[in-house]
């Protein structure tokens, strides 16, 4: 099959993909209200167009390790560049597969809702800025579409109208345009020192030769732009913005947590530590202990703060501050397990988080519980939706059969490979924590009785609306099979490591 296609079939692949999510966006904003099956069809539609064109690309490019590639001129010598590389792919099969998932949600959970084509049509935008940043082949290109996710996320996140969503999405866009502030300077001032950046398995040349020959400013300028990325990534103290964001639709949480926001942030900095730097060029400039000490302390910061919430969503908010810097402190460990661990875990966290949220969102719209108080009992009046979490809040903890568990045993193996074996003891400590906000939770869902209403005293089971429930069972699947068979061929853990390899090599 491989064989079979042209060059220049290979080289427009990364455009169309790029283009199906646009094209969503295109048709569905013009779309009336009331036009509910016709912008479903579209949306499901595309969304499984992208899904199996990605899938495609996988035999083209981890079997005969070609490289699909589209440029054009941009900005004088500077050009934008669309390449699918293994870590371009690996990030655009979660962003599209998680995205196929999330519109299918989102149709049931909007299906009362207003304003519901500028949502979805801001919705394929973001996804669009995913599926450029996944492709993006250089700093600049990358740098174009990280700015357009946050124009374009905005209005979801303030999609309600009301004062609090508002005031949020302001937070959010004060925050998001900062960073994206100090990422611009970041660019323009490597640029300058070291021409257009490509990225490249192990560190672009010309950043190699700026770190020989000028270490300060080359660790001045990877202060800016990990400072950049980590806005989104929630490093602390960069992470305020993210629980305020909560009081979005459930959807856009699950877009923010699992498929597009954090996600874009945290796969800035692998790509900053990975192909342009390099781990070897970031370890001799000594700017990895410093990320590892500030990212590690982000992973019990997030656990402590989510032992802290009882609104349901705000303790979710604060466990992906925690367990998304997970990735952070994998890369900054400076192993092949370890970066194999973090590859692992953005894909992990991503299904396990997403199940999380998809759950929260139908415990609020059936049953109106936000609270984890008001969780008592609903194992028995959702049972469904209670399965999905629990196997969730499972692989969040980090329990054997999950896929939890096969990437923080990763990490944990890439801690003692490394020069500093005390992140087991972090990984250990975020692991109890992690026990302690979400085992109380699933004994409220199992081993209490409901709460009585007004009209009986033990209130009977609930229907749980399918196009809700279904994709929560999926991604709850999900996180059992990337568990169960981890290391088959193609799954994020082997994905992972052939990956982790090259960057060492």
């Amino acid at each position: 099959m491989v064989t079979a296609l042209s060059e220049e079939v290979l080289t427009l692949i990364p455009v169309v993909l790029l283009f199906v999510s646009l094209a969503a966006a295109a048709l569905i904003f013009p779309m009336k209200e009331h036009q509910v099956g016709l912008r479903s069809t579209v949306n499901i539609g595309l969304a499984v167009v992208k899904v199996v064109l990605v899938l495609l690309l996988f035999p083209v490019v981890l079997d005969a390790d070609l490289r699909p590639e589209f440029s054009m001129p941009f900005l004088g010598g500077i050009e934008l560049v669309l390449r699918v590389d293994p870590l371009a792919l690996y990030f655009a099969t979660l962003s599209s597969v998680l995205w196929l998932i999330t519109t299918v949600y989102a149709i049931g959970y909007l299906r009362e809702g207003q304003s519901r084509s500028k949502f979805f049509g801001f919705f394929s935008l973001c996804v669009t800025a995913t599926v450029g940043i996944s492709f993006s082949g250089n700093l600049i290109t990358f740098l174009v579409f990280y700015e357009m996710l946050t124009l374009v996320t905005y209005p979801l996140v303030a999609h309600w109208g009301d004062k609090k969503s508002l005031r949020a999405a302001r937070t959010y866009l004060a925050f998001t345009l900062s960073g994206g502030l100090a990422l611009l300077f970041g660019v323009v001032w490597l640029t300058i020192y070291a021409g257009p950046v490509d990225f490249a398995p192990g560190g672009a040349l010309g950043v190699a030769e700026l770190a020989e020959h000028s270490p300060g400013i080359a660790i001045a300028i990877f202060v800016l732009l990990v400072g950049g990325f980590g806005v989104k990534a929630a490093l602390f103290p960069l992470h305020a913005w993210l629980p305020k964001a909560m009081v979005a639709p459930a959807p856009v949480s699950a877009l923010l947590h699992a498929v597009a926001v954090v996600k874009a942030g945290v796969f800035g900095i692998v790509r900053v530590l990975d192909d342009v730097y390099g781990i070897e060029v970031a370890a001799g400039l000594g700017v990895l202990p410093p990320l590892l000490i500030l990212a590690g302390f982000t992973v019990i910061y997030g656990s402590y703060q989510a032992l802290r919430q009882t609104d349901l969503k705000a303790r979710l908010a604060y466990s992906t501050i925690s367990q998304v810097n997970y990735i952070t402190v994998g890369l900054a460990l400076a192993t092949v397990t370890g970066v194999a661990g973090a590859l692992a875990h953005l894909v992990h966290q991503g299904v396990m988080k997403i199940t999380l949220f998809f759950c929260a969102g139908l415990y609020a719209e059936v049953l109106g519980a936000k609270d984890v108080r008001q969780l008592r009992g609903l194992g028995r009046r959702m049972p469904g939706t209670s399965v999905a979490f629990t196997v969730g809040a499972f692989g969040m903890i980090g329990l054997p059969a999950t896929a939890g568990f096969i990437s923080k045993f990763q990490l944990g193996l890439g801690a003692l490979d490394s020069e500093y074996p005390w992140v087991v003891a972090v990984f250990i400590a975020s692991s109890v924590m992690n026990s302690m906000y979400f085992l109380p939770v699933v004994y409220r869902l199992w081993f209490q009785a409901p709460e009585p209403t007004e009209e009986e005293e033990t209130p009977d089971r609930v229907t749980e609306p399918k196009s809700m429930l279904y994709p929560a069972l999926t991604t709850a699947a999900g996180t059992l099979v990337f568990g169960l068979v981890a290391s088959a061929s193609f799954l994020p853990l082997d994905i992972s490591r052939q990956i982790a390899e090259g960057v060492f090599q």
